[in-house]
This record gives C-alpha cells, structure tokens and sequence, in this order.
C-alpha cells in the first residue's frame, strides 16, 4: 500500500482538514500520514478559533514521518503561519536535494468559508515567493487564485488570465483553478505545458459542501500518486467531490461535511 502525506489544520468536526484528507485517501487504497499546522475550534457552523502549532514541531514531524514512512506524495493544505510555509517549503527542498521527487499538491487556505482569514499576509507572501516554486500543483478557488496572482477574480472568463500568471510563478506548475461559487462550477486545468482544459461542473444543491476543496487537492493527489495523467487524474477528482456531495447526507446545524468516503460504501 502507498503511503501519502497531508501537511494541514485539524478540523474537528472532519469536514475538512487531516482528518478528511485522511478519509479521502483511504477511499482511493491509499495508506495516509500526516502533520498537523493548525489547531481549529470549528463546526458546520464556522470556525471559531485557531492556534498555529509551533514550527518547529512542524519541522520534527515531518523529519521523523520522512525518515519512516517516505510519501509517495505530498498534499499541503492550511499553513497557518509564514514560518510554518517556510519550514514546509524547507522540507520540500530537502526532499529533492537528497533525490526523491513526488507529485506535491498545494490547496492554497487562505480563508475559511466563513470568513475568517487563515493565513496573514507575510504567509501569502512567502507561499508565493517559497512555496508555488517549488510545489507541482496548485489547487485555489477563486478568491484564492486572485490573492495570489495579483488580479480581480470573479467570473469564468477571468480565470485563463489569472491562472498564467499563478502559473508562472512557479517551475514546471499546473494549476486547476476550481470554480465552485460559478453556475455552472466548471474548473480550469492549465498544465505545465501551457494546455488549457476546462472541466465541466454540475451544479448540485446541497447544504453538504464543507471541505470540498480539502477533498479535491487530496483526490487529485490520489490519482497522480495511482498512476493517472495530469488530466486524468483532475477529471477524477472533480468526479469524486461531485459524488461526495451528491451522496452526503446532511449533518450538523450549518454547511455539513460532503461524504469522502463513498467509493468504499459503492463497493
């Protein structure tokens, strides 16, 4: 079985976060681990606190799952601090000095969807000028993909613009800018070679949307790590959070979890 890494916040409530990531990659055959950066008092309802969890923890953890369990990939998801982006981005380049090299997936948490922001400025900047470089995959929203390039997001024929110039920031980086808040939600695959895809969403009513972009960049990994083609493996993680929403039964008193792990109750 391979082993799969998620680097992201704690959400207690397993929308999203560790303990989805987790879910996700069990439902794709995968063994995951993985490092905490963030500890969140959350519900359905909202995330009500958050404490960052001490870099260098960050560091020792990744350090000790590396030297035991080594990732056939990588998922990052919330940083919580720039000096958690840069311990990150330090073990990234460690990994590929002394030789391994995995597909890495970068979903950017910038700010939950509530509104309360989870990484501050100095973070956006070092995951631009540190991270994005360095990582094969980026997965933002469209709040995200504008913080980050630079640019007003709001529409689909915003999003090519945008996407090339998140693109070049990076070497080698394809990006899926996934457009859940358009009618219909189509995402925009740019990959490494400059091809432009667009993959057609369906708009599914549900109030079981909680951790759908935690749930797409760990199945996007999934795919790669299973072997999948850059597109491929992105229709098949867009075709894995649609299921999960359209599968999820509601829980909670808010925006409930979407059911990450429907591909072991089909079977």
């Amino acid at each position: 079985m391979l082993t799969v890494l998620t680097i992201a916040g704690f959400d207690p409530s397993s929308g999203a976060g560790v303990t989805a990531d987790l879910m996700v990659f069990a439902a794709h055959g995968l063994f995951g681990t993985s490092c905490i950066t963030s500890l969140t008092v959350q519900s359905t309802v909202g995330v009500r606190a958050s404490s960052a969890v001490p870099t260098e923890l960050v560091r020792d953890t990744l350090d000790c799952l590396q030297s035991d369990l080594p990732a056939a990939g990588i998922k990052i998801g919330m940083l919580a601090t720039a000096a958690n982006v840069e311990a990150v981005a330090g073990f990234l380049e460690g990994l590929r000095v002394r030789g391994s090299r995995v597909p890495v997936v970068l979903d950017p948490v910038l700010r939950s969807s509530s509104g309360r922001d989870l990484l501050d400025a100095e973070g956006v900047r070092v995951m631009r000028d540190r991270l994005l470089p360095i990582v094969d995959w980026v997965t933002p929203n469209l709040e995200e993909l504008g913080t980050l390039a630079g640019r007003i997001v709001m529409q689909k024929e915003d999003l090519p613009a945008a996407a090339r110039d998140l693109q070049a920031i990076g070497r080698g980086l394809n990006v899926v800018a996934t457009g859940g808040h358009l009618i219909p939600p189509d995402d925009l695959l740019v990959r490494t070679g400059g091809e432009m895809d667009w993959l057609p969403g369906e708009q599914i009513v549900s109030r079981s949307t909680h951790g759908t972009g935690c749930a797409f960049s760990s199945a996007l990994l999934s795919r790669l790590v299973l072997g999948d083609s850059g597109l491929a493996a992105a229709m098949m993680a867009k075709r894995y959070v649609a299921e999960a929403i359209r599968t999820a039964e509601p829980m909670g008193k808010g925006i409930g979890p979407v059911n990450h792990l429907w591909p072991l109750r089909e079977e």
